[in-house]
């Protein structure tokens, strides 16, 4: 089943259960730096506001101008923030109308299941839930996720004061998300603080995107601009395990 409205090459649903090969996400704030990440080979840009803490929603105008600049060649996500339940289906809707692939929204496990399927249906097969890697166990979540109509789950960090996504949660937990996402038919992604170096650690989990800002970043602070060099080099480290897992 395909992402509505995209017509790519690349499909989120295309990944192949059996041989997990994780894709590129890199966090953008604008259009120049979606264009440089689209250029480096990134495989998803994702319009969020490093300014405003881990899913910090951008206006609907940059993220119109950051889609008008991907212009197909990639997909782009966005995320709409950490509403309540008075704002949640308002803010997904909100960003699902600026023409965006993928919307991305904070989820926690006191959401209801009516709550839940309003959500989806506010950005129809296109909405990936964001679970913080404080909150304990996300694999639990993840069955409520597929009945209410997602398209995926990511596991994210909520506090960005240095500590990586594998200071919050074991390899094992991470596994048994990814293993529970796969499972369910929904799309999975890792991010929270990654480091270059947790590309060979995280790709045989299985995830189907790893996500990445401050990693790729100058000095590695997510509030900079976007370096290309640590851009092109993430690119190249994602396709080569994508090569191991191949052989």
């Amino acid at each position: 089943m395909s992402v509505p409205r995209v017509s790519r090459s690349f499909d989120l649903r295309s990944f192949d259960a059996d041989a997990p090969a994780p894709r590129l996400l890199v966090s953008v704030r604008n259009a120049d730096e979606a264009d440089l990440a689209t250029g480096a080979g990134a495989d998803l840009v994702d319009a969020k506001d490093p300014e405003r803490g881990a899913l910090g929603a951008l206006p609907a105008a940059t993220v119109r101008a950051i889609v008008a600049q991907v212009g197909g060649r990639t997909l782009a996500s966005a995320v709409a923030g950490e509403p309540d339940r008075a704002a949640l289906v308002p803010a997904i809707a909100a960003m699902a109308a600026t023409g965006i692939d993928v919307v991305k929204v904070a989820v926690g496990d006191a959401v209801s299941a009516d709550d839940l399927a309003r959500a989806a249906e506010a950005a129809s097969g296109r909405l990936i839930a964001v679970l913080f890697a404080e909150a304990g166990d996300a694999a639990a979540l993840v069955p409520r996720l597929r009945r209410a109509g997602f398209l995926g789950a990511m596991i994210d960090t909520a506090g960005k004061d240095g500590r990586r996504l594998t200071d919050h949660l074991s390899l094992p937990a991470l596994a048994a998300f990814t293993r529970a996402c796969r499972d369910h038919g929904l799309v999975s992604g890792l991010a929270g603080s990654l480091a270059l170096s947790d590309i060979a650690i995280l790709a045989p989990l299985g995830p189907h995107y790893l996500g990445f800002r401050g990693g790729l970043c100058g000095a590695g602070d997510r509030r900079q601009a976007l370096d290309p060099v640590r851009v092109a080099e993430a690119v190249r480290l994602i396709r080569a395990s994508a090569r191991r897992d191949a052989a």
